[in-house]
């Protein structure tokens, strides 16, 4: 796993850079704060400014190590210096969306004795949805989880990314929680994981607030059962 420039700089928005590939509808540039998700999260969007004007950026394809945005102009061709703006407000919601399930992971994987995730997504509209490995339960104790997620909400833990060996996380239990995938070790064989203080660190690659305080209320919706021993839980941001 690379580490973005949106790991290194979460705050950054706005930024310059160079057109270094293009193609009809789709450029590489010399440096993106764009996200382009992956792990069940949707990527940024925002808008790239050039000599022609400003055009959309709807999302990245990862092709080894070039990073393709997609325009919503198919045949806009770019090139020369470039303005690249991430919309804030996307990443601000699809950052609370995956802390907030990291909290929820954290609550269902003590509760539940040490259930792993086998899928989720975290949608751009502030929605999302986490299955769990879990046999017949009752619905309502996960439905209980949204008043100690939204209590961490509350008490404004800090959340930050950190490295670690990969040797050394493979050997700690806990770190690694889905049963289908992993964010790969970075060059170096580090694996990053996102730390809530004093609740949670597991790894993950994915875009994050730096309190969970930042977010808004967590609200936990439909719970459908996806087989014999899989749960599917549905959340989504409250309203301001």
């Amino acid at each position: 796993m690379a580490i973005y420039l949106c790991h290194e700089q979460p705050d950054l928005y706005l930024h310059d850079a160079t057109v270094v590939d293009a193609r009809p509808g789709a450029v590489v540039l010399s440096r993106t704060a764009f996200h382009p998700g992956g792990g069940g999260q949707v990527g940024d969007v925002g808008s790239i400014e050039h000599v022609g004007g400003v055009v959309a950026v709807d999302h990245v394809e990862v092709d080894g190590d070039t990073w393709w945005h997609v325009l919503t102009e198919p045949d806009a061709v770019l090139t020369g210096a470039v303005e690249v703006r991430v919309d804030a407000e996307h990443r601000r919601r699809v950052a609370s969306l995956h802390t907030m399930s990291h909290v929820l992971n954290a609550f269902v994987f003590d509760e539940f004795e040490g259930s792993l995730v086998t899928g989720a997504q975290i949608n751009g509209d502030g929605t999302g949805r986490m299955d769990f490995d879990l046999t017949a339960i009752d619905n309502d104790r996960l439905r209980a989880l949204a008043g100690p997620v939204n209590d961490v909400i509350a008490r404004g833990l800090a959340v930050e990314a950190v490295y670690v060996d990969a040797d050394e996380a493979a050997a700690t239990p806990g770190l690694v929680r889905s049963l289908s995938v992993a964010p790969p070790p970075t060059p170096d064989g580090r694996l990053r994981l996102i730390d809530v203080d004093g609740l949670d660190r597991q790894a993950c690659g994915g875009t994050h607030l730096s309190n969970t305080a930042e977010s808004r209320p967590f609200v936990i919706g439909k719970i459908e059962n996806k087989g014999k021993r899989n749960r599917r839980i549905r959340f989504s941001l409250a309203d301001d």
